[in-house]
């Protein structure tokens, strides 16, 4: 995390620029206190966590964290969840892990169920496998409700994630090992049909997309941005939970090698295996203001909202954003 003041400095140059939104990450640092910076310094932008790990928290904290960012923000906060693996909840976190799909559903249902007692007047009721929430009494249940609940969007892979996402929350996060051809083959129709199934209609839920990019104001830039994308690509290529998007290209056969690497500290021989057209299929690869263009025309009627990694310059952003709202 950088200083406060030039985190706040930051948001502050994002809102000037024009941008809808700022999307702060869970990788080092707690999204939500960076979002409560963000909330200070701005007055119009939406602010969301893309994502907060779910499953690190208990849905009535996580219920009253949601709360306050967005009656701080006056409105402006959305809360993007996501599973994470469950190495990571169980080694890392210390959590518990019950499967993600059934997991998230409920943890989204006891958010909506612990509003609906602090908005509504409703009494707290909500019974599940994996949470259990009965007990609010008027001491902590908070009083400044005027903006209500935030947004609950959601990060989702496989099939069966895609369908609570459609379900239970009101947008879906595309995870950023996404191609066009996954999402125009197996995320959009399963999203389409459990939305119709469901009765929602899909102007009301939003699709998001974080694209990997691969660019550089100089080739040192690039080459450095190329082998850092690769090495992310590698990362999630050994992952089981990923395999699904492999298969998609008949790809799969990478995952076990990659797999076995990472499992064996052979971290640093593992962007090798990634190969220039997988990189391609990947990432919107090329110059900063032609990545724009592509990622427009791959990406633009396949997703609502198209998100910007902030690894340039902030004047080659607000070019890149214009270019993809025109």
């Amino acid at each position: 995390m950088d200083d406060i003041d030039s985190i706040k400095v930051g948001y502050r140059a994002f809102e000037g620029q024009g941008f809808d939104g700022v999307v702060t990450a869970e990788i080092q640092n707690d999204p939500f206190l960076i979002v409560g910076m963000g909330a200070d310094a701005t007055k119009k932008v939406e602010l969301r966590t893309g994502i907060a790990v779910a499953f690190a928290r208990s849905p009535m904290t996580t219920a009253y964290t949601a709360h306050d960012l967005n009656a701080y923000s006056k409105g402006r906060f959305t809360l993007g969840l996501g599973s994470q693996i469950k190495a990571h909840v169980t080694k890392r976190f210390g959590m518990p892990w019950h499967g993600p799909a059934k997991q998230m559903s409920e943890f989204i249902r006891s958010l909506h169920a612990i509003w609906d007692c602090w908005y509504d007047d409703e009494p707290l009721g909500f019974r599940g496998d994996c949470y259990t929430h009965t007990l609010m009494t008027p001491d902590f249940t908070p009083k400044n409700t005027e903006y209500g609940r935030p947004k609950v969007v959601m990060a989702a892979v496989g099939p069966k994630m895609l369908q609570t996402a459609a379900r239970d929350a009101d947008g879906l996060i595309v995870h950023t090992f996404s191609t066009q051809k996954f999402i125009e083959e197996r995320i959009l129709p399963n999203i389409n049909e459990t939305l119709a199934a469901k009765g929602k209609s899909r102007s009301d839920f939003e699709i998001s997309l974080p694209p990997f990019v691969v660019t550089g104001q100089t080739e040192e830039e690039f080459e450095a941005c190329k082998q850092m994308v690769k090495y992310r690509l590698s990362f999630y290529a050994s992952t089981p939970a990923y395999k699904t998007v492999l298969e998609c290209h008949d790809w799969q056969d990478l995952h076990p090698k990659l797999n076995h690497l990472s499992k064996n500290n052979g971290w640093d021989k593992m962007p090798d295996l990634i190969s220039d057209e997988m990189l391609e299929t990947f990432a919107v690869v090329g110059e900063p203001l032609q990545v724009a263009e592509k990622m427009k025309a791959r990406y633009g009627n396949l997703v609502d909202r198209l998100t910007l990694e902030n690894s340039l310059p902030a004047d080659v952003l607000a070019k890149q954003m214009a270019i993809i709202k025109a």
